[in-house]
Order: C-alpha cells, then sequence, then structure tokens
C-alpha cells in the first residue's frame, strides 16, 4: 500500500514527477517549453507553495493563478484537450505516488481548479 500526502514534504515529489511528465508531454509539453518558457528552478517552488495551500490550507502562497494563465491563453489558445491532458497528468502522477483521503483530496481539487479556470478562460 502506498502511503498518503501527509505532509508539505510530501508535496515535491508529486510536483516534480507531475512536471517532469509535462515536460515531455505531446499535447502540453510545448505550451510550458515553448511558450510560456518556464524557468523550472524558479516555477516549481511556487508549485510546492501553491498546492501546499490547495490541500493542507497552509504556506506562502499568495498569487492570483488565473492572472498567468489568461495571459498565456492570449499568447496561445489554451483548449479543453489541453486542460483534459494536464488533468489525466496530475491524476495519473497521484496515483502513481499516492493513495489515501489527502490524495484523493489534491485530485479532487486539481479537477475543480481546471474546471474553474475553464469556465473563466475558455468562456
Amino acid at each position: 500500500m502506498k502511503k498518503d500526502i501527509e505532509t508539505k514534504d510530501d508535496i515535491p515529489l508529486l510536483i516534480q514527477t507531475f512536471y517532469s511528465k509535462v515536460r515531455s508531454n505531446g499535447i502540453i509539453g510545448y505550451i510550458f517549453n515553448d511558450i510560456a518558457r518556464v524557468d523550472w528552478d524558479s516555477h516549481l517552488p511556487v508549485m510546492y507553495d501553491f498546492w501546499e495551500s490547495v490541500l493542507f490550507h497552509t504556506g506562502p502562497y499568495a498569487r492570483n493563478p488565473m492572472t498567468v494563465h489568461k495571459a498565456l491563453h492570449e499568447r496561445h489558445p489554451l483548449s479543453k484537450d489541453h486542460f483534459k491532458e494536464w488533468l489525466k497528468l496530475f491524476r495519473e502522477t497521484v496515483d502513481e505516488l499516492f493513495e489515501g483521503p489527502n490524495a484523493d483530496i489534491i485530485k479532487q481539487r486539481a479537477e475543480s481548479i481546471a474546471t474553474v479556470m475553464q469556465l473563466k478562460i475558455l468562456h
């Protein structure tokens, strides 16, 4: 049996593994690598804080992710398929590494975040 996401110390493994998949993904990788040109050394710690905040309601994350994604959408239109692929990779990564109540919660919150972003960005 895999362990659950128990503390903020579990989040870097999840996020590093997830974004490793994202970067090499044929459907969404180019958005991160070529369009957004993500600086992974600075982006990953921000994502650790974000997901810590999402799951545990702690951490220093205080940005507005919607602003960043709206600006990206203006530069390169995002589609439902992009969000669907992002969510699929996120769920797969959680399931590969963890299981338990917090693993279920983080997948549910990822789905909610993706849904809200699609509604606000695509419509």
